[in-house]
Parts: C-alpha cells; structure tokens; sequence
C-alpha cells in the first residue's frame, strides 16, 4: 500500500500521465464510460475467428499467386512487377491481421491471441512482436505526443504540427530544408521505412533484447521467402531484389493507410487529457466502404480503434454513431474524410509544417 514505493519502482516504465478516470468526472467522461458499458452488453467486444482467419488465407493466395505467375511464366519484367505487387498485398494484408493478434481481438483467450501473433509477424512478415508491441502500444497510451509517441518522432528527418516546427524554427534548429519535406517526403519516407528503417530496429530491439524466439521467428520468414523465390532467379540476388522491391511498395501502402489519421491532427506535448478528448484530438477517419475497409484494414475507424483497443474491427461501424453521438453532444469535432483527401491530406500537412518552420527559422517576429 506504500504509494511512494510503487512509484519509485515504476519510475522507468512511465510514459506519460491520463487525467484520474475515477474522480471528478467530466460529462464527457461519463459518456464514454457509458458507451463503453454498452458495447460491452451489446457483444461489440465479441471475437469472431473466422473473420479473422480469412484475411488470413488471403494472404497466402496471393503469396501462391505471385509464385504461380514467376513459375508459369517466367522470370521477365512484367512478371516481375506483378510477382511483386501481389506479395505487396500479401504483406500489407498480413500487417492488418498481425494488428489484429496484436489488439487481442481475434481470439478471447491472451495467450492464443499471443502465439497467433508471432505466428503472423514472426513467420509471415518477418518482425519481432515484442518490438512492434513496445512501439505500438506507446503509440496508443499517448498518440500524437511530442517525446512519448515514436511514431512522430522523426524530428531530425521531418517536423510535425503546427507547434514543433515554429520552436524549432525560433530556435534555429535542425539541419534539414524542411520547408522542402513534402517533396523529399518520397526519398527519405516511404522508400526507407519498411526498406531499410524497420529492418534495422527490428534486427537491433530484437538481439538487445535478446529475444531467441522472435528471432527465430524472422528467421522462418526469410528461409522461406529465399527457398521458394530462388528457384526463380539465377542468383539470390534476383530473390533480394524482388524482397526489397516488395518493401518498397508496400512501405508507401502502409504509411499512407497508417499516418492519414495522425499526421494532419494536433501534434504537441502531452496535455494531460481525459481518454476520450485525447484520442479525439490526435485521430482521424476515412470514409467507410467495402474497398476503404479491405485497403485500409479497417484503420479507416482510427478514431473507434483508438477509443477502444481491443475491440474487433468489425465492432467499429457498430459503435461509430453511437462516437459521433458524443462528439456532437460536447461540441468535439469529429473528423472524417474521403480516403483520397485523407491520403493527400499527409503531403498538406508536411508542406505546411514545413512553411511555418521557415517562417519561424528565417522571418522572426
């Protein structure tokens, strides 16, 4: 019962502070604790493995599909380029499931959400869990939050917001032209995430940690990838090209899908909101529809994802209304937008961002 003593010890596990959610609530507060209570009654929480499993098997015909095109036809350029997209799909479909295990949203059992998430990181995409469980989950806890989220934190490469680029600005900081990062946005983003960035932090969190398992996992993936693909090409070099060109396509698939609900929101140094009014104010929709869902995997509720976790994606249209009921009763904005303005909304933001950082760098005052 020593208060003290518990926060001493748990110190290095901070990452930022959420309004106590049991005193003095505020009226919105108490909204979403009753919403909540009603998607709990109203099974909204419910898993549905089958639903899940699909998206699964999915992935493995277009795996088998991109095989199937390079041993039927050949090794050629054409055949290259579809072997490549259909292994992108693969992948980034992949990467909407193993959020789906890493949610604990598919199965009601922890331990069997757990094991299928190794499964499908691990053996499917190649990555640690533990890695994208550590990022992630600091991503949830506070998103949008200068020095506690790291999917923003790429200051030295781009700034984000309205806020850090005119301090960093002011205070002649930097060494990039950032007022030019929404054009070499697509040399130093997309390109390098999932090409070069994440394969370095996965490879450097993973033997830190010295994580056995995960590694093994990773291992699986690349065994695989190269066994098959090399009877295609007459060197592994054929296979690392097709693998890294993969990558590159489905890095942009995925920054997209991933920063349209972030990047053009408030950015700036934790606020101490409540749950609700923080997520709100960091997190965007797109547009619903049977091809935004399948494209988007259903990251186009962000705003239903980030309020409630661990619920299923297929929850989200469900508790959506019942979400814009509150946000118009409190006069919180809830933003949705067409998955083409979302997407374009992204370079918007960077050059604006950029603007205000050369303003505040160059025209002080």
């Amino acid at each position: 019962n020593d208060k003290a003593l518990v926060e001493k010890y748990m110190k290095p596990l901070e990452c930022g502070v959420v309004v106590d959610y049991e005193d003095n609530l505020s009226p919105v507060q108490r909204d979403f604790r009753e919403l909540r209570k009603v998607a709990e009654t109203s099974g909204w929480f419910a898993t549905k493995p089958f639903f899940f499993f699909k998206y699964l098997v999915q992935c493995w015909l277009f795996e088998l599909a991109a095989v199937f095109i390079l041993w039927h036809w050949g090794v050629n350029l054409l055949t290259f380029v579809a072997a490549a997209l259909l292994l992108c799909t693969a992948q980034a479909q992949a990467g909407w499931a193993q959020h789906d295990y890493g949610h604990l949203s598919v199965f009601n059992s922890r331990r069997l959400n757990h094991i299928g998430h190794e499964l499908v990181v691990g053996h499917l995409k190649g990555a640690s869990s533990h890695w994208w469980n550590f990022r992630h989950f600091l991503h949830h806890s506070k998103p949008n939050v200068v020095g506690t989220d790291p999917d923003i934190g790429v200051p030295y490469v781009f700034l984000l917001g309205d806020k850090m680029p005119k301090e960093w600005g002011q205070k002649k900081r930097g060494f990039m032209p950032y007022n030019w990062q929404h054009d070499y946005f697509w040399l130093l983003g997309p390109p390098m995430l999932l090409p070069l960035y994440f394969h370095f932090e996965n490879v450097y969190f993973t033997l830190k940690r010295r994580n056995l398992r995960d590694l093994m996992w990773t291992v699986s993936f690349f065994a695989k990838f190269f066994y098959v693909f090399n009877h295609f090409f007459s060197s592994w070099w054929g296979t690392f090209a097709l693998y890294m060109f993969t990558r590159y396509l489905e890095s942009h698939w995925f920054v997209a899908c991933t920063q349209m609900s972030h990047i053009p929101m408030d950015i700036d140094r934790d606020q101490r909101r409540d749950w609700f009014s923080m997520q709100l104010k960091a997190t965007m929709n797109a547009e619903g529809g049977s091809f935004n869902d399948w494209f988007t995997g259903h990251l186009n509720y962000q705003i239903e994802h980030h309020l409630f976790p661990t619920m299923p994606r297929h929850s989200y249209p469900l508790v959506q209304p019942h979400v814009k009921r509150i946000c118009s009763k409190h006069g919180i904005p809830y933003v949705e937008k067409p998955l083409g303005t979302a997407f374009a909304d992204i370079i918007r933001s960077l050059k604006k961002s950029g603007e205000l950082w050369f303003e505040a760098y160059y025209m002080p005052g």
